[in-house]
């Protein structure tokens, strides 16, 4: 089961900052989950509209220019990255989860991957666009059929992950509130990867290993890295 670290280790360090995927890259995931949004023609790496929650901000991103945010604080002295620095960081190192947040214009994201490939030896096959926005991820593989997209949900879908199947999905992502057995068999026999969020609990860790889920979310990476590797010393399945 892969270990995704939620907005990096955002359980111990600021979320979305450098400073906790290099937390994340020192436990060893096997993925770092980020979040973007699309100021003017660049990519920052925040989870929320509003600034006041994890920035020293205050108002929405919207009303902001670039240079306004990284003028912020986003915890511990940090400022808020931007995904070619996130790219740059985890080069060849991990599976990259880049969630859509706020995206204006998919071409700057196309530019910004080539952009990473290019320079930082960054390839494709490191990397997984999710969103909630299913229009959105139809779109980018209708133009940029060899990237890699998961689809998220945070219900349990009358077709189960039917969704996902239809956008030509690589994984279908869904809160640790809904998953359930039926659920992971249909999504793999599909041929759909299972990830499952936010799971920090070891009760949860161990139920769905047990369902045969493919990856995990945690704001706490290590722990649960330590969680699975009890169990697996323990004989769970």
């Amino acid at each position: 089961m892969l270990i995704f670290a939620h907005r990096g280790a955002s359980g111990i360090e600021p979320e979305n900052t450098l400073r906790a995927i290099r937390t994340a890259l020192d436990a060893n995931v096997d993925g770092i989950e980020i979040d973007i949004h699309q100021v003017e023609d660049k990519l920052v790496v925040i989870h929320d509209r509003w600034l006041h929650r994890t920035t020293s901000g205050n108002g929405q991103i919207k009303h902001y220019s670039f240079e306004q945010l990284r003028a912020l604080d986003a915890g511990k002295g940090e400022v808020i990255p931007t995904l070619d620095e996130v790219l740059e960081l985890t080069a060849n190192k991990c599976l990259v989860n880049i969630e859509l947040k706020g995206i204006n214009d998919i071409q700057v994201l196309f530019n910004c991957l080539d952009n990473a490939k290019a320079t930082h030896g960054f390839e494709h096959q490191q990397l997984l666009i999710s969103s909630y926005n299913h229009r959105l991820l139809h779109l980018i593989k209708q133009q940029r059929s060899e990237l890699t997209i998961g689809a998220l949900t945070s219900c349990y879908p009358l077709e189960y992950a039917k969704f996902a199947e239809k956008l030509d999905a690589y994984s279908v992502h869904l809160d640790v509130d809904f998953i359930s057995e039926h659920f992971v068999s249909d999504a793999h026999q599909r041929g759909l990867k299972v990830f499952v969020y936010t799971v920090d609990e070891l009760d949860d860790i161990k139920a769905l290993k047990a369902m045969g889920v493919d990856g995990i979310f945690s704001n706490f990476p290590t722990r649960t890295k330590a969680h699975i590797a009890h169990l697996i010393d323990n004989g769970a399945s």
